[in-house]
């Protein structure tokens, strides 16, 4: 049986590890600079896989201590491995299959505070303490009532947060230059100002002195976030032939795909320092340091989850299962790279380049073939997600050129006819496809609008006037958007007529 991953396995010279000989020595000496809250797969893979890069590279010398987060963790399984662990990135990288593996050495260990909180706290003396990063479920900051500075620890991750900061305030006597960096990758917006928010709030209602709320505003750093990368987590169902093919057991091994974006917005008047402290940009990393992240935001949003929302329901409708087969026909290829490079990329405000070559990127991701990303999955909810993700795109297009776009109409018609159903079951709407049931997940007052819609066999203009005109859906009346009605009613007919695939080859001019 093979050894497991541990630092005397590394020490033995048996593995490859891509930095100077004598890591296991240089690793002890390295201070710990980041304290993370979250053990789980999304930070090994991305944050702490850039900061063992900034490592290698001589950019940070620094390590990281992890916070098991919920009383439930992965602090013993990360201890008994040393920290250690093993990223395999794997995926489509300018067209072509990329398979990357590497061991993860900047973990110095993993804290549990529900049974040590005394080495918890004590992370706050820490005088090589930066920066705290975080990823506890996108409810995880969020205020809780009850909660007291007295608690071993506190429930809520804000609460954990308040307190360690105020023994970071009482330990340094108040000291400016001890304040921290937080950046938060909890997936909601102006995730840092939120945490900021509630950090205060704590230390409000727990009546701390002014003079420490003075300094969690003057002398921390509450940075907003963007992060983009698609961790598949460990891989269960091929554990084995990975440890064969790596040589060793790896009970923390995490896989992903090749791409990786970080948007990092910090204050214009700090953000300089600040990344010159965690230089991701330096090492060749996808990383942004920003005094505004909107207009990445509004890239991945419209672009990335655009060309899923304009393409999954009529890839399904067309008897497709998944995205890896929808990039596998050439005609949902050419719709989705006319939509977005002709369509979607002129609406938005960045960079020529910048914009094409994250569509590119977006390709690539789209066909990985070691990410099984199912149709119907990515279909929850999509009414919400049209109003966030397409919508946009085609009222700032008719804005910008006085028309309307040619192929966004036929994503509307798509989910038209995605929701044609007329019962409700166990909560889902009941549709059909080539006479097999599927089941339809959003909110139920969507759910009954569109039952009641197609109960009504409507002719399809008055069907879509219908539809368009749910201003509870969409924010206004799309009817009055000029042509939108008559595209979608022609496109909804070409669907019902000759099918998604017909209607969509037409639209493109595809062979």
């Amino acid at each position: 049986m093979a050894e497991k991953l541990n630092l005397d396995l590394l020490a033995s010279g048996c593995l490859s590890k891509d930095i100077e000989t004598g890591v296991v020595a240089q690793l002890s000496q390295l201070p710990v600079k980041v304290l993370q809250f979250g053990e789980g797969n999304f930070l090994r893979a991305f944050v702490d896989f850039m900061i063992d890069e900034l490592n290698e590279k001589g950019l940070f010398a620094g390590k990281v201590a992890v916070v098991q987060p919920i009383a439930q963790g992965m602090a013993d399984m990360i201890n008994a491995q040393d920290g250690l662990y093993t990223v395999v990135l794997r995926g489509y990288e300018n067209k072509r299959e990329v398979i990357r593996k590497r061991i993860v050495t900047c973990i110095d260990t993993c804290v549990n505070p529900y049974t040590d909180f005394d080495s918890y706290i004590a992370a706050a003396t820490n005088p090589d303490l930066r920066f705290i990063v975080s990823n506890t479920t996108e409810a995880g900051i969020a205020y809780r009532e009850g909660e007291t500075l007295d608690d071993k620890p506190q429930a809520s991750f804000p609460g954990k947060v308040c307190a360690l900061l105020y023994r970071r305030f009482r330990h340094f006597a108040g000291d400016a230059g001890k304040g921290l960096v937080f950046i938060p990758c909890e997936l909601i917006d102006n995730n840092g100002a939120i945490l900021k928010e509630t950090v205060l709030r704590c230390a409000k209602e727990w009546k701390l002195e002014q003079t420490f709320i003075d300094w969690i505003e003057n002398a921390n750093y509450f940075t907003n976030t963007l992060v983009d990368r698609i961790v598949t987590g460990y891989p269960r169902d091929e554990i084995n032939e990975l440890w064969e093919d790596l040589g060793y057991e790896d009970n923390l091994l995490v896989t992903a795909e090749i791409f990786h974006f970080f948007a990092i917005e910090a204050p214009e008047a700090a953000m300089k320092a600040i990344s010159e402290e965690l230089p991701f940009h330096k090492a060749g990393l996808n990383v942004i340091w920003t005094a505004d992240a909107t207009p990445y935001k509004q890239r991945k949003v419209r672009i990335l989850n655009g060309a899923h929302t304009m393409s999954v329901l009529a890839a399904h409708l067309s008897g497709k299962d998944t995205v890896g087969e929808m990039m596998s026909d050439d005609v949902f290829v050419q719709y989705l790279r006319q939509g977005i490079f002709d369509e979607i990329i002129p609406t938005l405000d960045l960079e020529r380049e910048d914009l094409t070559s994250f569509a590119e990127a977006v390709f690539d991701r789209f066909a990985n073939p070691y990410i099984r990303h199912y149709l119907l999955s990515i279909a929850l909810n999509s009414v919400s997600k049209y109003k966030v993700r397409v919508l946009p795109s085609i009222l700032e297009y008719h804005k910008r050129k006085g028309e309307l776009p040619k192929l966004l109409p036929l994503s509307m018609a798509a989910l038209i006819a995605f929701y044609r159903g007329t019962e409700i079951v166990d909560g889902a709407l009941i549709g059909k496809r080539n006479g097999a049931e599927y089941r339809i997940a959003d909110d139920m007052d969507v759910l009954e609008f569109f039952r009641d819609v197609w109960a009504g066999n409507l002719a399809s203009g008055d069907l879509v006037k219908k539809v368009l005109g749910k201003v509870e859906f969409w924010g206004e009346d799309l009817n009055a958007l000029p042509g939108f009605h008559g595209a979608v009613s022609k496109c909804l007919e070409g669907i019902n007529r000759n099918g998604v695939k017909a209607t969509m080859r037409e639209l493109c001019g595809a062979n």
